[in-house]
């Protein structure tokens, strides 16, 4: 866990998609610390980051969405109960995000692509094919609809921080 110094703030207040809603508390230092490391996950990957239509695979978002469930669960594991569970918590807004925002996208999304990258003839670009899919423009707007929800998370997650992003 990253240290962090006594200042504690005095109340946050977040407000999230997903049928997360709203949550008003104060963060205690072991909060903080798991909120910075889950904040540093977050904007730091392919999928939270603008993906224009001719820029990139919608692959590597998906796997980078993906990861973060591994490290979103290693940063609580290690920051142990303190972080919680509840509404009002680092630890069960992180859940939440998982559970109600990543997960359907995954689980909607992961299988359809798969599918269609096991079609790939033999010699054409993992690029080509992709841009070839008809639903490719309909997942990169997903995506990019996703990306709204996951900005409001780390907008959230810095606060519970306590840092200026």
């Amino acid at each position: 866990m990253t240290k962090f110094d006594a200042v504690q703030l005095t109340e946050v207040s977040v407000n999230l998609p997903w049928g997360i809603g709203g949550a008003k508390w104060k963060p205690d230092i072991t909060e903080r610390a798991a909120a910075w490391e889950l904040y540093i996950e977050l904007v730091t990957r392919v999928a939270v980051q603008p993906l224009d239509a001719d820029a990139g695979l919608v692959r590597e978002a998906l796997n980078s969405l993906y990861s973060l469930f591994g490290s979103t669960r290693e940063i609580l594991r290690t920051a142990g109960p303190k972080v919680g569970a509840s509404k009002e918590s680092v630890g069960g807004i992180a859940i939440a995000v998982l559970n109600n925002g990543l997960r359907p996208f995954m689980s909607k999304w992961h299988p359809i692509l798969q599918e269609w990258e096991a079609q790939r003839p033999q010699g054409v670009s993992a690029v080509a094919h992709e841009k070839g899919w008809e639903l490719e423009p309909t997942l990169r707007q997903e995506l990019s609809e996703l990306r709204t929800g996951l900005e409001a998370y780390a907008h959230a997650l810095a606060n519970i921080a306590g840092i200026d992003h």
